[in-house]
């Protein structure tokens, strides 16, 4: 497993979690306009950290752009990823993260992968504290 790749185990899909994710309390959140990222610590799971990636079907009503979307959310966090993963790895916890992605408009990819490093090196800094 390379360090630039997304493999299924770090993408998270048990409708459990999820839920607990988004019903407040153990999990925080912050904003990074357009992404805002919800994150929770997990106790089980392969990966040091599941992603979950959403666009509402409010912002974009067509699934090509919403999937766009997707696409370039997910690479600006595979390419960044180490920024989280090394952190998690020292300290040997697990997290679950979901991307919510704000805007009802498109942006450069560029711009999004800029916003995920200051997102990924925000969440880092929150777990130290």
């Amino acid at each position: 497993m390379g360090i630039y790749t997304l493999c299924k185990a770090e993408r998270l899909n048990s409708k459990i979690l999820i839920g607990k994710m988004f019903e407040g309390g153990v999990s925080k959140s912050f904003s990074i306009f357009p992404i805002r990222v919800v994150y929770m610590p997990v106790e089980q799971g392969e990966a040091p950290a599941s992603i979950l990636i959403s666009v509402s079907k409010r912002r974009f009503k067509r699934a090509v752009k919403r999937n766009h979307v997707k696409r370039q959310i997910r690479e600006a966090y595979r390419k960044n990823k180490s920024l989280l993963v090394d952190e998690l790895q020292r300290r040997e916890q697990r997290l679950a993260v979901a991307f919510i992605y704000l805007s009802d408009e498109l942006i450069a990819t560029s711009e999004l992968e800029e916003k995920m490093k200051i997102a990924l090196a925000r969440i880092s800094e929150k777990l130290s504290s």
